[in-house]
């Protein structure tokens, strides 16, 4: 039981959509009013969300019903491209050619448009995203030193996040947490969550006076880059997942 959300304890019904096979995932929210229907980020389960007294049969109905729309945004989710020697690696809003020899240095060394990297092929994809983990934690760091510095405020401690559904978090106790697929976006996506997090040491909730903190101290387009999130964040869960 969660504060304000319960998910149906019984074991999950499924729905085919195609040749997949996916779980409905039935949750009770107090406010509901009526049932919503989403796919999953990463397009392994179907949710439905519906009002405390809402029947799980219904749940079930309602999503079969509405099994061509289902299908048609899973396949509109982006494919994954596997991360391997001769393929590409997205960072900072471009796609770097993965140039990979057995005989390079095991440390990644960009390049113009490539990034070089040697040591066993197997192990590719857990060193670039540890590579890139680490590029996230630099720049976001620098991001989070220069929002702070213009608002005014001490800078906290900053945390990269793995999670699925945000791209950053502000705790209570002032830490921020940032996703670290932000390092695959454009500069001005990244640092535009980072600037949303340092408003809210200012003001936790998203009101008049944090949306004039946030446009104070971010200086970039912040509609494009919500726009940008919001058309293609998706993307930066293809590679790693």
């Amino acid at each position: 039981m969660i504060d304000w959300l319960r998910r149906d304890a019984r074991a999950a019904p499924e729905i085919v959509l195609g040749e997949r096979r996916l779980p409905i995932v039935v949750l009770r929210h107090p406010r509901a009013r009526r049932m919503v229907l989403r796919l999953a980020p990463e397009g392994d389960a179907v949710r439905v969300t519906l009002p405390r007294w809402g029947r799980t049969a219904e749940a079930v109905e309602f999503a079969q019903a509405r099994r061509e729309w289902l299908a048609a945004q899973l396949d509109a989710l982006p494919r994954a491209a596997p991360v391997e020697a001769g393929g590409t690696l997205a960072y900072r809003g471009a796609e770097l050619a993965i140039a990979w020899s057995p005989e390079a240095s095991r440390r990644p060394a960009l390049s113009e448009g490539a990034i070089a990297i040697g040591g066993p092929e197997k192990h590719l994809p857990l060193r670039l995203r540890r590579w890139l983990e680490g590029e996230a934690l630099r720049l976001m760091t620098a991001d989070l030193a220069e929002f702070c510095a213009a608002a005014g405020v001490p800078v906290p401690a900053l945390r990269l996040s793995r999670a699925k559904r945000r791209w950053g978090s502000c705790a209570s106790d002032g830490t921020v947490r940032i996703n670290w697929r932000l390092i695959m976006a454009p500069d001005a996506v990244r640092r535009s969550v980072v600037a949303h997090e340092v408003a809210h040491l200012l003001h936790f909730d998203h009101g008049p006076a944090f949306k004039a903190a946030l446009a104070r101290i971010y200086d970039g387009d912040l509609p494009a880059a919500d726009r940008w999130l919001k058309d293609r964040g998706r993307t930066l869960y293809a590679a790693f997942g």
